[in-house]
């Protein structure tokens, strides 16, 4: 692992689960979260110190409306965010 990624989620619509990939090129803190659109955070996927590598983590929708979301990946300065969409 060479660089930070942040994936797609797949699959993307989904209902009602789906999962997001990531890869860390160098241990430490790691903060994956879900946010809404007006940017309330609604998940605390990740939030612990992992190790270099590649990590899937499954996402369920359960409890939340349809829409589109952000999930955020923040590592080491590294911070970036894609949408999904849940369609129920």
């Amino acid at each position: 692992v060479n660089d930070y990624q942040l994936f797609q989620n797949y699959p993307n619509p989904f209902n009602p689960t789906t999962k997001i990939r990531y890869t860390i090129p160098k241990s430490g803190t790691v903060n994956l979260k879900v946010f809404n659109i007006l940017g309330q955070e609604v998940k605390i996927l990740v939030n612990e110190f992992q190790t270099v590598g590649r990590y899937e983590v499954d996402f369920s929708s359960k409890g939340l409306a349809s829409g589109v979301y952000l999930y955020r990946l923040q590592a080491h300065g590294f911070d970036q965010s894609k949408k999904m969409i849940i369609l129920k």
